[in-house]
């Protein structure tokens, strides 16, 4: 298995957007693939969340990780969330 990095912009988006390290290496590991700008991917899944975020009450949580693969290791580039 390919080591996971995370940059800073990526860790601080995790923070911001109500995502956790684990939800993100889950998605990269199981998530489903699309090809992204600069030759850079984006892996998506979906979470039970069942819970509130900004006041409001969802079911669902997606996360969205932009990735760039190497051979030998994936960097996270940034982090995006959506709750429905």
């Amino acid at each position: 298995m390919k080591t996971i990095r995370f940059t800073q912009h990526a860790r601080e988006q995790i923070v911001e957007r109500g995502a956790t390290e684990e939800e993100v290496s889950l998605t990269i590991l199981n998530g489903k693939r699309e090809r992204a700008k600069k030759d850079r991917l984006i892996c998506r899944a979906n979470f039970q969340y069942n819970s509130f975020w900004n006041g409001r009450k969802y079911a669902i949580k997606q996360v969205a990780a932009v990735i760039v693969e190497k051979e030998d290791e994936t960097t996270v580039v940034t982090v995006y969330t959506f709750f429905f």
